[in-house]
């Protein structure tokens, strides 16, 4: 066989075997996308998955359907995506929780947070904020929750989005910083948290601002103190909690994560249309009317972003001898 043409029919073969990197990466997406929310509906990382989602699905023409893979913290919707084939039509909604908390508090996950997936681009970030119910908890400021925790040792508990989550490792990390007990109470999300704080069945949360603001505002909750290093626009009347407790801060982010393996000219497509919708003017009022910030990268950005983030956690892991495993 002349060498031209075994050349191509090996060119051919690979075409075959590989379909989604030798042909069809500038047709990418040619079928709808399946996106990955691994937590119930309703959080903030479901509504800012959508938010972006329906952008980038009208302006690619393909239908992007979100769907949401809930429990064990993320790990569930993680696990699904990560052993999903690596041709960009299943994406995940990576978060604080799943990609960077969950890992320093469990070492049996089935896949690596940084080496099982393609890290796309940042979509937000919002502070965690000290809420707690007041027909439970008298305390009107940090420092007399701080001195009401002490005079109630192990009296009071936290709901979280789970074990493991950003939720639940920002009220170990006030424990830790001082000196305090509380009981921990996970749930499989943080709006079925959110409902029993509300119903009183737990004392505190320290949740997404994006989560619980609407309820500050019509009384429901009561706002101690942001989680940020500074206050908020959205609320510049609400001290930060390391105004009281210096250094503390436990910020929340969601992001685009594909499985490993995926090209990367589509990771570099995915990056820069979620980027693009979330600058959408529509976008930016939205998350700001719930206290979040618009914070997309590349994606060699957002690996750094993430790695750097996920030290910092384990560190408060091994600190308190936290482990779910």
């Amino acid at each position: 066989m002349p060498m031209n043409r075994r050349m191509l029919m090996l060119a051919i073969a690979v075409g075959a075997i590989l379909p989604g990197q030798a042909f069809g990466q500038g047709d990418y997406p040619s079928r709808p996308i399946e996106l990955v929310v691994p937590f119930p509906a309703g959080g903030a990382t479901d509504v800012i998955a959508r938010l972006a989602a329906q952008i980038v699905s009208e302006r690619w023409g393909q239908p992007i359907v979100v769907q949401n893979r809930g429990g064990a913290t993320g790990a569930i919707g993680g696990q699904y995506v990560a052993r999903a084939t690596p041709d960009g039509y299943t994406l995940l909604v990576a978060t604080a929780s799943t990609h960077a908390v969950l890992p320093a508090y469990r070492s049996d996950l089935p896949y690596n947070t940084v080496d099982s997936f393609e890290t796309a681009t940042l979509l937000a970030t919002f502070p965690n904020i000290l809420v707690v119910n007041p027909q439970k908890i008298p305390s009107k400021s940090v420092a007399e929750f701080i001195a009401y925790l002490k005079s109630h040792p192990g009296k009071v508990n936290f709901g979280s989005s789970g074990s493991g989550s950003s939720v639940h490792f920002a009220g170990e990390l006030f424990k830790l910083m001082t000196g305090t007990e509380m009981q921990h109470v996970p749930y499989r999300g943080s709006a079925p948290a959110l409902s029993d704080l509300l119903a009183g069945n737990v004392d505190v949360m320290f949740d997404n601002m994006t989560d619980v603001w609407p309820h500050v505002q019509r009384g429901a909750l009561r706002a101690l103190g942001v989680a940020s290093l500074e206050r908020t626009p959205l609320a510049p009347d609400i001290p930060t909690i390391a105004e009281t407790v210096p250094g503390y801060e436990a910020t929340s982010w969601v992001g685009i994560v594909a499985p490993a393996g995926t090209p990367k000219p589509i990771v570099e497509k995915i990056a820069a249309a979620f980027a693009e919708a979330m600058k959408s003017p529509g976008v930016e009022k939205r998350l700001a009317e719930i206290g979040g910030t618009v914070a997309t990268d590349s994606p060699e950005a957002f690996k750094k972003f993430l790695i750097e983030d996920r030290a910092k956690w384990q560190k408060l892991a091994q600190d308190a001898h936290l482990s779910g495993k």
